[in-house]
């Protein structure tokens, strides 16, 4: 779902290059590939609204398995499924308690370490690592309470679309955390690194609060008023003060997007294995990351002429010049004389028209409008 959302951001910017098939359309089959990854990886609502927590609740908890087989033991073994759902019973209800102590402990330890920490300490990147832990580890205690409040509703778990589909988006968003932070770790070095994976982080961890807290709003069932007070208690132990994360502030999405427009080690690790054409042949995603640098310093170049209220030099000429060239060949979309070879054969007629002329001077009809 997120790729999808990227592709469509950039069809916006590749504008009419993405819908006029070509060449230079270098987006477009991958627009048009996005169904796909509905009908077959999964990514869909019933996925989002159904099987990630409908399916996944009973056969990811720890203890619930085992008190369900227990409950399918023939007569013959009452006594020993007795012994064992009683004993699965304790320990889910052990489980659920040492949850709540978790989410209302790190949640109140998350909190005040979110509240007073600086905006500028992800530039240490083991602060950063450490920080990061720390609120998803708060978030999945949050996540395991909710989960065990959703047994309150049994059955009908599977019929609460909004309620699961809700902790799933929670539950993407803290997988997707530990591999960012996964991913930070193995390509730690990299500058511009941090404010990469702190603008991601911010985004995540909104986004699985926002869940969490639109989950307790609106927790459903006969026992869902029980089930909303405890998971606010046990998730936002202190209100909207333990609710503290906020998306990322204007001037860290300036410097990630400076790191994404520019020439800077973020674009080296984002072109890996992006196929570089040869030298001298078309090829219009090649030529956009070649065209980056040239584009870059003759923009700075013409601002510092602006600046400085000069004359530019030869050579600065011969720069801006070229970049000027650059980019209206970038710009430039696919065009074709005709949609397929039969249309360029001597005397093709469209299909549509067969026969029009024959029919209007039957009619006595000059136009169009006339026959009709």
């Amino acid at each position: 779902e997120r790729g999808r959302r990227i592709v469509e951001c950039g069809m916006d910017v590749a504008a009419g290059s993405a819908i006029c098939r070509g060449d230079k359309n270098y987006i477009g089959n991958a627009y048009m590939s996005l169904p796909i990854a509905i009908t077959v990886e999964g990514a869909n609502i019933m996925t989002r609204s159904f099987q990630i927590i409908g399916q996944g609740l009973t056969r990811c908890h720890p203890h619930m398995s085992d008190l369900l087989r227990a409950l399918q033991l023939p007569p013959s073994q009452e006594k020993e499924a007795v012994q064992t759902f009683v004993k699965q019973f304790h320990k889910i209800v052990g489980h659920g308690v040492s949850n709540f102590f978790y989410s209302v402990t790190r949640g109140i330890g998350a909190t005040m370490s979110t509240t007073f920490r600086s905006k500028k300490a992800y530039k240490s990147g083991n602060d950063l690592l450490s920080h990061h832990e720390k609120q998803l580890l708060r978030l999945s205690a949050n996540f395991a309470l909710t989960a065990d409040l959703c047994f309150t509703l049994g059955g009908r778990l599977k019929f609460e679309e909004l309620l699961m589909g809700r902790l799933a988006d929670a539950l993407g968003a803290i997988y997707l955390g530990y591999a960012t932070l996964h991913h930070y770790q193995r390509r730690q070095g990299i500058q511009g690194l941090e404010a990469l994976t702190e603008h991601a982080m911010l985004r995540l961890e909104r986004e699985a609060q926002d869940a969490l807290y639109a989950a307790s709003e609106n927790f459903p069932g006969p026992l869902g008023t029980v089930a909303s007070t405890v998971m606010k208690m046990g998730c936002f132990p202190l209100g909207g003060f333990t609710r503290p994360y906020a998306e990322p502030g204007d001037d860290l999405t300036k410097e990630v997007s400076r790191l994404l427009t520019t020439p800077s080690e973020i674009r080296d690790m984002f072109q890996e294995g992006i196929y570089s054409a040869p030298e001298g042949t078309t090829h219009q995603m090649t030529d956009l990351i070649r065209a980056l640098p040239i584009c870059v310093e003759a923009d700075r170049v013409a601002t510092s002429i602006r600046r400085e209220k000069r004359e530019p030099t030869s050579e600065e000429t011969d720069l801006i010049a070229k970049a000027d060239a650059l980019r209206d060949a970038l710009i430039q979309v696919d065009v074709f004389e005709h949609a397929t070879a039969e249309e360029a054969q001597p005397g093709y007629v469209r299909p549509a028209l067969l026969g029009t002329e024959e029919r209007f001077a039957k009619m006595d009809k000059i136009v169009f409008r006339e026959a009709a």
